[in-house]
């Protein structure tokens, strides 16, 4: 875990931003972790990984953020009716 170290979960903190890190197992004292965060961190993560398969979301061609924005909207739609299909 290459991010779990205090200057990073301080900086986080500093910015307004609760640290949601799984603790390094060598730590001396592990840092609580909210599983329920870490799972819904998990799915954000993933969505973002199954829309930068587009590769017009992966490198941004797009000139305007409107016209990235609604190609980011396609992606996601796309990648919801797969599921909703499946189910």
């Amino acid at each position: 875990m290459g991010y779990d170290a205090d200057w990073v979960r301080q900086e986080l903190l500093l910015r307004g931003v609760l640290p949601v890190i799984p603790p390094n197992p060598v730590r001396k004292e592990p840092v609580p972790l909210d599983r329920g965060l870490y799972r819904l961190r998990n799915r954000v993560e993933r969505l973002v990984n199954k829309l930068k398969q587009f590769r017009a979301v992966a490198t941004r061609y797009d000139k305007t953020a409107e016209s990235f924005l609604a190609f980011v909207h396609l992606a996601a739609a796309h990648v919801w009716l797969r599921f909703v299909h499946t189910a």
